[in-house]
């Protein structure tokens, strides 16, 4: 008889020193523990989204003050993307506040994409929900990853939006790993959900066809004019075992330690690397939100000893490509 799979519920509750020693001894097999990964966020069309979700500034139902940009241009793009690997950044993602993109940006989209490919740089891209056609360019252009969050679990998902549904979601990563695209995809912690949510949100991405490569967590960062604007911040240990049962139900996966950082103590973020976090944004901005600048990133890196990890030293992620089908810190194309 074979084991029974293992679930969130089998590890959230552990006690915290098991989890802990779990999660560190399952990161430790599969990745250098001192070493983690750089990307850098930028957001190339901010605000005016037709999306309703709660958490979220840049949706132009929620009356926050965040006004609507145009596509940035290419050029600038490029210019942003230059620094960022200047700065150290190995992965250059780029966001776009849509519920799916137009078919007049796709041009630029695309120009974008082979842009930051050609600097020798990891490509990702978060512009909402995306028909295959949309994924098959994105991949022919150069995207190694797309973003595409799940926010929380099936069960919870309707509290926090009601214009695209968790089903959307799940179709959207699917077009994207056919297309033999590299899926990032986490959620957002913090909005009000139970632990049995957080553990089910875990499960449905543990429980994919395959593991996205890349798992965002997300705190909530309360922005003013949303209607989660007031949520309580959830407790910082919750927030940990998150983190430690993602590193065991997605070992290969890097986990991302994002939304969130700036109000996170360096206490904090080290027991978050300790339990298999081993991927952060850098810069002192992600689409609208805070993150912590250049400088106090190095001397937190500096203090725990560890180290940003090269783009030589990155594993290659594994090609789950099929055979394509002819015929949003956010992130759909909002959150992280």
């Amino acid at each position: 008889m074979s084991p029974r799979p293992v679930h969130a519920a089998d590890l959230y509750s552990l006690p915290l020193m098991d989890l802990l020693f779990r999660a560190q001894s399952v990161h430790r097999q599969h990745f250098d523990p001192n070493s983690v990964q750089c990307s850098k966020l930028l957001s190339i069309k901010t605000g005016g989204c037709p999306e309703d979700c709660a958490y979220c500034s840049q949706s132009a139902r929620n009356g926050s003050d965040l006004g609507a940009s145009k596509l940035m241009e290419v050029e600038r793009v490029l210019a942003e993307a230059r620094r960022a690997k200047a700065a150290g950044a190995t992965r250059y993602c780029m966001g776009a506040a849509w519920r799916s993109p137009k078919e007049r940006d796709m041009p630029a989209v695309l120009a974008m994409v082979q842009g930051v490919k050609d600097l020798g740089l990891e490509t990702c891209m978060t512009l909402g929900m995306l028909d295959s056609d949309q994924a098959l360019r994105l991949k022919a252009a150069g995207l190694d990853y797309y973003n595409h969050n799940i926010d929380t679990s099936e069960r919870y998902y309707a509290e926090v939006i009601t214009t695209r549904s968790f089903q959307d979601r799940l179709e959207t990563l699917a077009r994207v790993r056919a297309a033999g695209i590299h899926v990032c995809a986490g959620g957002i912690v913090g909005m009000g959900e139970t632990a049995a949510d957080r553990m089910a949100m875990l499960d449905t991405l543990a429980g994919l066809p395959d593991a996205p490569e890349s798992v965002p967590i997300n705190m909530l960062m309360p922005m003013a004019g949303t209607p989660l604007a007031d949520t309580p911040p959830l407790d910082p240990i919750e927030f940990v075992r998150t983190i430690a049962t993602a590193r065991i139900l997605m070992p290969t996966s890097y986990v991302r330690l994002s939304a969130g950082r700036s109000e996170m103590s360096d206490e904090l973020q080290a027991l978050c690397f300790f339990a298999g976090a081993n991927s952060i944004f850098v810069g002192d901005k992600l689409l609208t939100a805070g993150n912590p600048d250049e400088d106090k990133d190095a001397r937190l890196f500096a203090k725990l000893g560890l180290r940003a990890e090269m783009l030589a030293e990155a594993a290659p992620a594994p090609d789950h490509a099929a055979e394509p089908e002819h015929g949003c810190a956010c992130a759909g194309g909002c959150a992280v």
